[in-house]
């Protein structure tokens, strides 16, 4: 318990952190900067802090991070509270990108797949209580990166390229972490990151350059943040990389004057992982320099590095910062504390009861992982209608070097997770077609072609060492048997994520060789790809009957790509990413700027094409096929002239015309054909309603006046919006390519500007 002389009054809220930081030395100060990681149980960076329970009992140490077990976890909190002078908590923070042990969800890309704002609240939902139970109150998620580039590996923890996509799935994020309040023992505090920038990394190499206009900044890496802030989130998390040449922690510009100014951001801002120190590498100066750069920016707490802790007493003695700026970032710290309620409840996350009854909602729990897996699935190619699996298929033979890998199913970036609870999707169809069909299984390939590549990929267990020739003979001994052929194939878990870019987009040539082979045996193939990132299928495309996307499934993968393969659930998810036909055409997405020459009036080709290749995508965005048909009316607006700020529905009919029923995602763009400045396709708005066969709904939109602004800032931190009069081209459809489009005329006498974001 807390020492009775910092107890809250009723109404103490802020006056609780000003008699805290009256009484505070300068020491204590700057002790509350200091986040480290004990490095004994989850490590997720370099840097390992040793002398822990010292530095906590010393007032040395704001937080820890990296930890998750509860006893361990109530013993520091404790020595904190109880043997320390002002007996002032500490944060328990972790990496929960997708779920929290167990079960652990789809990749956050995989999730966004899904379209449904309420699944990712829900599963947020569930890891925030979780994490609670054991005493975490502090979650480094969602990552709000716009990635146009799949070569970067952390594309996998990302929602996609579209910046209103991914602004929505934030609302839904923060909200399933930190509910309606903080204080609430089943809560924790959302950390968004990286501010700003970092999935724009020069060549899709982490941790790279980022160089980017202010109009590409503002339109596109910025909405999911303000979103974020709207949405409540307690703190946000600096970028590694630089933006225009000025590093991201050491970036005032960017952590005061737009953040705190621009967007009256009021919540604590983090360092990533080691990330004051590495100042230093971007050559910014020594460790007191750097220390000094980043607090006077808007870093408040620094992550892993100890910087702070090393250097900021010195910095204050020559005068680099002030007690203001100590101070400043003192209170914030202070602040996130006493909103997660740890001020006056300090133990509150760590009640057994608490832990016993989350515990025992496991079952339920591990239901919405299998519901989520299913609904992550994307059906990009249904020739046929070889799927769902059809009665006949008495023998089926399920290969592939990641049809019986489940530990490989949980994906990247789950430090919490158990993989050993993972289901294969061998295991999956096993479950699903009990003894309706014989199942067949061998590898028949590995899933990388160098034991060096699968050691960097974390899949170094499974490689096979066998020749692949060997391999394949037996897988195709089986195809020869079967019926009808899963091929399960894609890249380790460890082949996406940080520190696990890529320069090629291709499966590897075992995977390649297997798929040929059994191409040629002239018996029905579906391809299952799993994986974080898209990868590059024109072979696939052309010679699979079928092809599945299952990004990477978490605990429930292969029940759900089973429910999805069998028809137990119909798929309905839609890419949020566009699938490129081959490497050099990245970046590839669907809002791209067009020039000025699409066409040469005399030779009939496209002069914006390459040579050697289509310049068009393989799988646009919005991309996904169901097992049922639906067919789209025109597009409707409630009116095509709007005066000032007057709004307007845009509508559609859609009906279902297939047999089963079935989800449909109905998108709404928005573009400006003439304008002072080049506009392109946006999108605007989604929704995913449920159909019956033969049903009719019909999908409404809301237009505002602020749907039709754009960002006019000048430099990253002018947030200032503009409209123009005008036509406005509005289209509804079930992916980019097939869009029903109507014209709507603003005809009000105001064009102008506001200071503040939409």
């Amino acid at each position: 318990m807390l020492s009775p002389e910092i107890q809250a009054e009723p109404d103490g809220r802020h006056c609780q952190v000003d008699d805290l930081l009256a009484r505070m030395t300068l020491d204590e100060k700057i002790g509350q900067l200091n986040l480290l990681t004990s490095g004994d149980e989850v490590l997720t960076g370099p840097t390992v802090n040793t002398d822990i329970e010292r530095k906590v009992v010393a007032g040395e140490v704001g937080g820890l991070f990296g930890i998750t077990d509860r006893k361990k976890i109530r013993h520091y909190q404790e020595a904190a509270v109880n043997r320390t002078r002002l007996g002032i908590p500490l944060l328990f923070g972790a990496d929960i990108i997708h779920g929290y042990k167990a079960p652990t969800f789809p990749i956050p890309l995989g999730l966004a797949c899904s379209w449904d704002m309420r699944l990712l609240e829900e599963t947020a939902r569930i890891a925030a209580d979780q994490a609670a139970a054991d005493g975490l109150n502090w979650n480094f998620s969602p990552m709000l990166d716009i990635c146009r580039d799949p070569r970067w590996g952390r594309i996998t923890e990302s929602y996609g390229e579209d910046p209103h996509f991914t602004a929505r799935a934030a609302e839904a994020i923060v909200k399933g972490y930190q509910g309606n309040d903080m204080a609430r023992p089943d809560t924790v505090m959302a950390c968004p990151k990286h501010f700003a920038g970092t999935g724009y990394a020069a060549g899709g190499r982490d941790y790279e350059f980022v160089d980017v206009s202010p109009l590409t900044f503002h339109e596109t890496i910025l909405p999911p943040f303000v979103a974020a802030i709207r949405a409540g989130a307690g703190s946000l998390m600096a970028a590694f990389n630089d933006v225009g040449g000025y590093p991201c922690h050491a970036n005032a510009a960017l952590l005061t004057t737009l953040l705190r100014h621009g967007l009256l951001f009021d919540g604590l801002v983090a360092a990533d992982y080691n990330g004051v120190p590495e100042l230093e590498r971007h050559g910014l100066g020594d460790g007191q320099a750097v220390s000094a750069r980043a607090l006077q920016a808007g870093v408040d707490m620094d992550m892993a590095g100890e910087s702070y802790s090393a250097h900021l007493r010195a910095c204050f003695a020559a005068g680099e910062v002030s007690m203001n700026d100590i101070d400043r970032a003192c209170r914030r710290v202070l602040e996130a504390k006493r909103k997660l309620g740890l001020l006056d409840h300090p133990l509150r996350r760590m009640d057994e009861s608490r832990h016993t009854a989350v515990a025992a909602s496991a079952p339920e729990f591990r239901q919405k992982a299998r519901e989520a897996a299913a609904r992550s699935c994307v059906l990009l190619k249904n020739a046929g209608g070889i799927l769902p699996l059809a009665s006949s298929a008495r023998t089926i033979a399920v290969i592939g070097p990641l049809a019986d890998s489940a530990d490989q199913m949980y994906g990247n970036w789950a430090p919490t997770s158990d993989g050993t609870l993972c289901v294969s999707i061998l295991d999956g169809i096993r479950n699903a077609v009990g003894t309706n069909a014989t199942i067949l299984h061998a590898r028949g390939a590995n899933i990388y072609d160098s034991s060096d590549v699968s050691r960097r990929a974390g899949c170094h267990e499974h490689f096979d060492h066998r020749a692949p020739e060997a391999m394949r003979a037996e897988a195709m001994a089986l195809v020869q048997r079967a019926d009808l052929t899963v091929i399960v194939a894609g890249e380790a878990k460890g082949g996406s994520g940080e520190h696990s870019s890529v320069t090629d987009l291709r499966l590897s040539r075992q995977q390649q060789a297997l798929m040929e082979a059994t191409v040629q045996a002239a018996k029905p193939v579906v391809l299952v790809l799993v994986s974080g990132r898209p990868l590059t299928l024109s072979w696939e495309d052309a010679h699979m009957d079928a092809i599945l996307w299952a990004p990477f499934g978490g605990t429930e993968a292969g029940n759900g790509v089973a429910d999805v393969l069998t028809g137990a659930y119909n798929p309905s998810g839609k890419l949020t990413v566009t699938f490129p036909r081959h490497v050099g055409q990245v970046p590839i997405y669907y809002a791209l700027r067009r020039g000025g020459r699409p066409l040469d009036p005399v030779r009939p080709f496209d002069l914006t094409s390459y040579i050697d290749n289509p310049s068009t995508e393989l799988y646009s965005f919005a991309h996904g096929l169901s097992y049922t048909n639906f067919e789209y009316g025109p597009a409707r607006l409630s009116k095509t002239r709007l005066a000032g700020d007057e709004t307007l529905t845009a509508s559609v009919i859609v009906t279902n015309t297939g047999d089963l029923e079935g989800e449909e995602i109905a998108q709404l763009y928005i573009r400006q054909p003439v304008g002072s400045r080049t506009r392109t396709l946006e999108l605007k708005g989604f929704k995913k309603l449920l159909l019956r066969p033969g049903e009719k709904k019909e999908f409404v939109f809301t237009i505002r006046q602020q749907d039709l602004s754009y960002p006019i800032g000048r430099t990253i931190e002018d947030v200032q919006r503009a409209w123009e009069p005008g036509e406005f081209r509005i289209s509804i459809g079930p992916n980019v390519r097939a869009l029903q489009e109507a014209s709507l005329f603003w005809a009000s006498d105001f064009a102008g500007r506001v200071s503040h974001p939409v």
